[in-house]
């Protein structure tokens, strides 16, 4: 399932397309901007995870824990505190984690 800002999906006062709840969050200012890598992760964990019959709800969770986790392994890294080896293995183990291979 490709997602575009035409998407439909239920939003708390019935069907709304992504560019609608985009149009919705920055008219009460609360949308946010993030780097074109961190949206990219979060948007192939979400497309991944709607294509395996995810709620759309269950899908942003997903995604959002995909980057929480992803960035606090390349902190951890950054800080010293774990090796390069460590941060790979974090991400590989990330990965199997979402994609529900062992």
């Amino acid at each position: 399932m490709k997602i575009t800002p035409d998407t439909e999906f239920n939003g708390s006062g019935g069907q709304v397309t992504l560019r609608e709840a985009v149009k919705q969050l920055k008219a009460h200012e609360l949308d946010c901007t993030i780097s074109r890598e961190t949206l990219e992760g979060k948007v192939s964990v979400f497309a991944e995870c709607v294509r395996r019959g995810f709620t759309p709800l269950r899908s942003e969770i997903m995604a959002a824990y995909y980057v929480a986790e992803n960035d606090a392994a390349k902190d951890a890294f950054d800080t010293g505190l774990i090796t390069e080896g460590e941060l790979r293995q974090r991400q590989l183990d990330l990965a199997r984690i979402l994609t529900g291979t062992a």
